[in-house]
């Protein structure tokens, strides 16, 4: 049996990237964008107001909390469907975001969308995802979170997340630059990509995980200086640095939950986008695929 790389089938303890939260101004532009445009779904039970809205894709959400725009150093990897499903949705909303950031670019193997903030999201095709990809079992969610980091952080970065967060961590060479690839269970993946290019001021963005052993990682982070925003089931970080040194490599608050939280595996809805009146088909409402 020894010719199986059971270590392949290793994961670290990240178990799910749950949501990544962008305040936003307008309501309404973001469900022209979010869902008439990319064919998401507005979570219909929680967080249904006008100062907040939930947007879920497959197994994990982008959260949309009222406020001045914020800004990803970086972007977003969806499966979202079809291409050409896509275009025609991007068309129809085009009018609605005239004024706005919104426009989208074709690619060979994504279509890259900009939201009406500035914000990118690179649509992946289902065709040109490889079978190594972890993201090829994903048919509607988040695929990866890629952010742009200063040279020289990218090593750094990987120590951190082995060491501080028990992540399952490589180091990688692709587009002229040096990446740290943090595995999130089994399909999603956080980027840290080196860039020349001076990054964007922080402006208090987030992500939120899932992490299976809860207390090493905060025991770690703790004796550190590095945690805040204790409750039951949570905690927050958002400096990461090198385990070594100490310094200062990049900064993103992560939300960290236990699989304890209430929240977790909650069943979330996702609808087929496809499904219009004019072409309705019983049953045919829900998101039907993986993720």
């Amino acid at each position: 049996m020894d010719h199986f790389d059971y270590a392949r089938e290793d994961t670290g303890n990240l178990v799910l990237l749950e949501h990544v939260n962008l305040t936003i101004p307008d309501q309404r532009l973001a469900t022209a964008f979010y869902v008439s445009g990319l064919g998401l779904t507005r979570d219909p039970y929680l967080m249904t107001g006008v100062t907040n809205m939930w947007i879920n894709v497959g197994r994990s959400q982008i959260h949309l909390p009222h406020g001045d725009a914020q800004h990803l150093r970086g972007h977003v990897g969806l499966r979202v469907g079809e291409r050409a499903s896509l275009l025609e949705r991007l068309r129809a909303v085009r009018p609605l975001l005239a004024q706005s950031s919104f426009g989208w670019t074709e690619r060979e193997d994504r279509i890259e969308v900009i939201c009406p903030w500035g914000n990118r999201y690179d649509c992946l095709d289902r065709a040109t995802v490889a079978a190594a990809d972890p993201w090829s079992g994903i048919d509607l969610g988040i695929a990866y979170v890629q952010l742009d980091v200063p040279s020289g952080c990218a090593a750094s970065i990987a120590a951190f997340y082995r060491e501080m967060l028990e992540a399952h961590v490589e180091l990688r060479e692709r587009d002229g630059s040096l990446q740290a690839v943090v595995a999130v269970g089994t399909h999603q993946q956080l980027i840290y990509a080196e860039t020349f290019t001076a990054s964007q001021p922080y402006d208090g963005h987030h992500i939120q995980i899932y992490v299976a052993d809860f207390s090493g990682p905060y025991a770690r982070l703790a004796a550190r200086g590095l945690t805040y925003g204790e409750e039951a089931h949570q905690y927050r970080f958002a400096d990461l640095v090198d385990p070594v040194s100490g310094a200062r490599c990049f900064t993103l608050e992560h939300e960290v939950r236990s699989l304890r939280h209430p929240l977790y595996a909650r069943p979330l809805v996702n609808r087929n986008a496809e499904q219009t009146n004019r072409n309705y088909r019983m049953g045919g409402d829900p998101f039907s695929g993986v993720f």
